[in-house]
């Protein structure tokens, strides 16, 4: 029996650990599949509305290709192409949308618009991301992560998430880690640590499984002997000049360079990144960035060590697609087996 059947995806925290395992698995089957062209559809003539507040590459492309490849279809609702909380309430779109689809993906600002959407829709809804959950991310570092170490369990695994760790990616790395296990390291400045309820739930279920999260301020003691170090932007579009300034002046020290990898001690060391990145002067806001702070290789990450582990990286970008699609599946097909 698949009782994720018609379940919602607002935070990962929505699934249990061994429901979180088995969309892990499902992914690796579907990757898999797709690349042996054997791939079944579970999806035919389901009808997808894909509601996009937000920009969106990898987010948009993989919901899209993941219900192509399923046979499925679906409507592209960008960024003020809908009345959606100003002319009509999100209920109300809510109650219009489940009526003509089989699903609905949000990706905006407030998570409260997300969870109002699915309280009123009669399909399933799942987050593309908010500005407090990120979990469709952290379904395709889980299984990246599982890739790259098939023998190992998730609680054997050391990860340090190195710069501003109070934001979406922070939260979902933190209910990821509860519900696998995972040796944890938010290694941050004490400005830039999660929300400390939050942190104190997650920490005490990671312990449940064998896990470990902690908070520090120490780079040498966040990286020691880790298997991965993950990084993100360290600014986001739409936040002022001002706190531009001030996370750059918090963060300049948790750049992710050599001197970092050095001090894991572990030469076998991957990177991970969401992606996009910071990484050299191709971009308006990277090259706005160094050019005003004074960074010479990259922000967040060096582009010598970008360039180095991006195989890793881009794996983890196409593995968006694969997660997704298994989330998805799992979500509006009763038939398949988990």
């Amino acid at each position: 029996m698949n009782n994720l059947y018609y379940r919602n995806c607002l935070r990962l925290l929505d699934f249990s650990s061994l429901e979180l395992k088995k969309i892990i698995n499902l992914a690796q089957k579907l990757k898999q599949d797709k690349k042996n062209n054997i791939e079944t559809q579970f999806l035919k003539k389901k009808n997808i509305a894909l509601i996009f507040e937000k920009e969106s590459t990898r987010t948009r492309c993989s919901f899209e290709i993941a219900a192509f490849d399923q046979g499925a279809h679906v409507t592209y609702l960008g960024p003020g192409s809908t009345h959606l909380g100003t002319k009509e309430s999100i209920e109300d779109t809510a109650k219009v949308l489940s009526r003509l689809y089989d699903g609905i993906q949000y990706r905006g600002h407030d998570h409260n618009t997300i969870e109002i959407l699915a309280k009123y829709s009669k399909v399933p809804v799942w987050n593309g991301l908010t500005e407090k959950f990120h979990p469709t991310q952290l379904l395709a570092d889980l299984l990246t992560i599982k890739e790259i170490h098939p023998k190992k369990d998730f609680n054997n695994i050391k990860c340090a998430y190195v710069g501003d760790t109070n934001n979406n990616m922070g939260n979902s790395l933190l209910e990821a880690a509860s519900l696998v296990g995972l040796d944890l390291r938010l290694v941050s400045p004490k400005e830039c640590w999660p929300e400390k309820k939050l942190f104190t739930y997650c920490q005490k279920q990671a312990k449940q499984k064998n896990g470990n999260i902690v908070c520090t301020e120490d780079i040498i003691e966040g990286v020691k002997s880790v298997d991965f170090i993950y990084t993100d932007v360290w600014v986001s579009m739409g936040e002022s000049e001002t706190t531009w300034t001030k996370k750059i002046e918090l963060l300049q020290s948790y750049q992710v360079n050599d001197s970092m990898l050095n001090a894991t001690n572990n030469p076998q060391v991957k990177i991970l990144h969401c992606l996009p990145a910071l990484h050299d002067q191709k971009t308006d806001i990277g090259k706005s960035i160094l050019k005003k702070y004074g960074f010479k290789n990259g922000i967040e990450i060096t582009n010598n060590i970008f360039q180095k582990h991006q195989e890793t990286i881009f794996e983890q970008a196409e593995n968006r697609l694969h997660t997704i699609k298994a989330m998805v599946v799992s979500s509006l097909s009763k038939t398949i087996n988990l």
